[in-house]
């Protein structure tokens, strides 16, 4: 079943074409890599797609929802309901342990403590975080602090996961356990994940690769 669809993609920026024209399909399960030189258009549609941007040409949908036609708090739940991110730099809060870093998207989608630190514990231990919930990212290692990003991500329980350079700011060893993560999340959760990545040993690892070139789809 196909769970994101583009036809016709669009976006500029004046002048400057950055997606030209792009058709695309994801597959429900499917983990997908998108590579690339730097200006390709990699970022842009992955921020499309992952409803960070609405204003394009063409069509993008989610799940059926046309990304273009929500905004403010509707765009706000929807993409808290059904996406996570993993970004190259974590993005966690500093003040906050492992644990509550994970519980917030849990706590915006009003879920309540018990539960949000129930699923999050869950999460960290079959990410290999159990002894590690009441540690803040200071306390964490590069790789730990990635872990936590994607229970983080997890949450909410999302139909897809989105991930920018996830592995780009680690060291090989440290990049391939993450590799091998994404790919168990497929394989065990059956998740939706599309990343955008120049580590060719992820882009082989996917399902399926996309490269770009200009703002399209080439292979």
């Amino acid at each position: 079943m196909a769970l994101i669809t583009c036809s016709q993609l669009t976006k500029q920026y004046g002048s400057l074409t950055v997606l030209d024209h792009v058709d695309l399909t994801i597959e429900q399960g499917e983990i997908v890599s998108i590579v690339g030189a730097s200006g390709a258009g990699k970022s842009t549609l992955l921020h499309i797609i992952g409803t960070l941007d609405n204003q394009y040409q063409g069509s993008a949908k989610l799940d059926g929802q046309e990304i273009s036609q929500m905004y403010g708090k509707r765009l706000a739940a929807f993409r808290n309901q059904n996406i996570g991110f993993v970004f190259q730099f974590h993005q966690l809060l500093p003040e906050f342990t492992a644990l509550e870093n994970v519980c917030i998207p849990a706590f915006i989608a009003k879920k309540s403590k018990k539960d949000a630190e129930a699923e999050a514990k869950r999460l960290l231990d079959f990410l290999g975080l159990k002894n590690r919930f009441g540690h803040k990212p200071s306390e964490l290692s590069g790789g730990e602090q990635q872990r936590v990003a994607v229970a983080r991500a997890l949450i909410n329980k999302p139909k897809v996961i989105f991930a920018d350079e996830p592995s780009g700011n680690l060291d090989t060893k440290t990049s391939e356990e993450l590799h091998h993560l994404l790919l168990n999340l497929r394989d065990e959760m059956g998740q939706t994940i599309v990343v955008v990545t120049h580590n060719p040993n992820l882009a082989q690892m996917s399902d399926r690769t996309l490269t770009m070139a200009d703002g399209r789809i080439v292979d």
